[in-house]
């Protein structure tokens, strides 16, 4: 199980990395600071996908309660949305055993 969760979390900060890096290149671009929210990246990646999840929450119970957080998600920069639980899934996965180091002059 930890290893599943240090490969997702892996891949997931490998995709923040990519997004942090399209960011960076815009940012330099335009002579300041750009941040790209993540539902302008998942519309150019595949729109279809995101209108179909906006659809699947207004048919749904709490789909008026979850539109205003989906939305507040889709709003901030797509490295941040996807590093954080990248990060929180690989910390999630680590070794738990103690490392224990011994100085040369103990050995």
């Amino acid at each position: 199980m930890r290893l599943l969760l240090r490969v997702v979390g892996t891949l997931l900060i490998a995709l923040a990395l990519i997004l942090l890096i399209i960011d960076g290149t815009r940012s330099l671009a335009a002579n300041g600071l750009v941040f790209t929210p993540l539902e302008a990246t998942w519309t150019q990646i595949h729109a279809a996908s995101l209108l179909g999840l906006r659809d699947f929450l207004e048919t749904r119970l709490f789909g008026p309660l979850l539109n205003p957080v989906v939305s507040a998600i889709l709003g901030f920069p797509g490295w941040a949305v996807v590093g954080v639980p990248g990060l929180l899934l690989a910390w999630a996965g680590r070794s738990r055993r103690e490392r224990v180091f011994l100085r040369q002059d103990h050995i």
